[in-house]
């Protein structure tokens, strides 16, 4: 086997390099490693059964309950049963979790979120990181933006890249895509402005299949200022008693404010659609258990501590993605997907509260045990330089001339609520841009699916179809007709 490729460096990334370091794996990263992740952003933590309370079962039936009749049962067991180790994977590397005092996020039965403060994305990244800047055999190449995938018959052949020195073709049969989600598709959003899709777009013009694209969950609490992208106000603060309030200081959500991260957006929503202004009731909560929330508070003149948190919700999260089976394998041979670009069955229409660190680093885990398991040798096969472009038919175009219009498309008709002729006008004018542009043909994936789904469910939301319909509970998977290389901008 060639040596092993890697493209994204966030917990899914760096967990996948650590685990492949026998094979000498390639990492590449577009900035710098970890840089730029939306798992180093993550506050709340990340769920694990642990407690004494809990079981791996109940965390299963929470995760089951909150996907709203599509998460892949097998999955959610199998994912969740990995939790306590995954705890004890990143505390044997030195990440400082609190296993102690656990958590309380919406949708949970149980306190199961480890943590440190409210800031466990960025703990967990920082011990990732260590370990894999210490290991040798790892070849991290940062600055290095993949541009395409060398499919032949439904194979993976190679990773063409960008560098500072030109395109880099990396010859292999084994690729993991760790690359994130697609928040940046909106206007308002919680994940960094580079999240477009861009693992979905290499994917997508190779031929492998997309599942699930029209649930994107959208957290019901940034905090509402004009920073780009919005500041996250994690869910932690209503699970230790923080409420949700008009400007009249009135609750609005009968103490249901820990429910489903869907029904509160919504709620959140209408209120604002109807004229009011929305805030998070923090005041009684004690300012050093949340201090990067409350230092965040601060730098925009905000005293949570005496006065509540204005917010709104924010695009957070995809639960569709690349569609992958139980080893994180796309229908693509060799080609992996692990994280928020892939759609491992485990969050169905709508994602359980602090599930996402636990999915990316189990699946990480098993694409990479999948490639060692089939692994013969560990090939030295080294990177060629090319100064001249691929040829390549899956070129993913990172300049987006489009971005404007694309945001404000996905904004107006790809948001918390939608109807048939919303999402009639997204693809219309989405359709002709998604030759030159992968943001556009990746937003155009998801106002597809979303106008097939004649139902809301989860974070899927049709005012003209408003009730779920039991006969469309199943997960819907788009494959582009052929593949379809994006043209460069002139």
């Amino acid at each position: 086997m060639t040596r092993p490729v890697i493209i994204g460096s966030g917990a899914a990334g760096l967990t996948a390099a650590l685990a492949l370091a026998p094979l000498r794996p390639i990492l590449l990263t577009a900035g710098r490693l970890a840089g730029g992740a939306a798992s180093a952003w993550a506050q709340g933590g990340i769920a694990a059964a642990i407690g004494p309370d809990d079981s791996p079962a109940l965390h299963e039936a929470d995760t089951i309950a909150a996907g709203a009749g599509l998460c892949d049962p097998a999955a959610a067991a199998r994912i969740t049963k990995a939790g306590p180790a995954i705890i004890e994977f990143l505390q044997n590397l030195g990440a400082q979790l609190d296993t102690t005092s656990l958590g309380l996020e919406a949708a949970h039965s149980r306190r199961r979120i480890v943590h440190a403060h409210d800031a466990t994305g960025a703990e967990i990244l920082r011990a990732l990181e260590a370990a894999v800047r210490a290991q040798p055999m790892i070849a991290i190449l940062e600055q290095t933006a993949a541009t395409g995938l060398g499919i032949q018959d439904n194979a993976i052949q190679s990773v063409q890249a960008n560098t500072p020195s030109g395109l880099l073709t990396l010859p292999t049969t084994a690729v993991i895509l760790a690359t994130g989600g697609l928040g940046g598709l909106f206007l308002h959003t919680t994940n960094p402005a580079t999240a477009l899709g861009q693992g979905l777009a290499l994917a997508a013009r190779a031929g492998a299949a997309l599942r699930d694209m029209e649930f994107v969950q959208f957290h019901p609490t940034a905090l509402a200022t004009a920073t780009y992208p919005m500041p996250l106000i994690s869910e932690a603060l209503r699970g230790e008693g923080a409420v949700l309030i008009d400007e009249h200081g009135m609750p609005f959500m009968h103490g249901a404010d820990l429910s489903a991260r869907d029904i509160v957006a919504r709620a959140v929503s209408a209120k604002i659609l109807e004229g009011h202004s929305v805030f998070l009731d923090a005041r009684q909560l004690n300012p050093a258990k949340f201090p990067k929330v409350f230092a965040l508070c601060r730098a925009e003149n905000i005293n949570p501590a005496m006065q509540p948190i204005p917010i709104r919700p924010a695009a957070h999260y995809h639960m569709g993605g690349i569609a992958v089976d139980a080893h994180s394998e796309s229908t693509i041979t060799g080609l992996f997907a692990a994280g928020e670009c892939a759609a491992s069955g485990l969050h169905g229409a709508n994602r359980l509260a602090s599930n996402s660190l636990l999915e990316a680093i189990a699946t990480a885990q098993a694409a990479a045990a999948t490639i060692l398991a089939r692994s013969a040798n560990t090939s030295t096969a080294r990177p060629v330089i090319s100064a001249k472009a691929g040829t390549s038919p899956t070129v993913l175009q990172h300049h987006e001339p489009h971005l404007a219009q694309i945001r404000k498309l996905c904004s107006d008709h790809l948001g918390i609520l939608r109807t048939k002729s919303g999402l009639a006008t997204a693809i219309a004018q989405l359709a002709p841009l998604t030759q030159s542009s992968n943001a556009a043909l990746i937003a155009h994936f998801i106002a597809t699916a979303a106008l097939a789904r004649t139902e809301s469910r989860g974070a899927h939301f049709r005012t003209d179809f408003p009730q779920p319909d039991q006969s469309q509970a199943t997960s819907q998977t788009l494959v582009l007709p052929r593949a379809q290389p994006a043209k460069r901008a002139a």
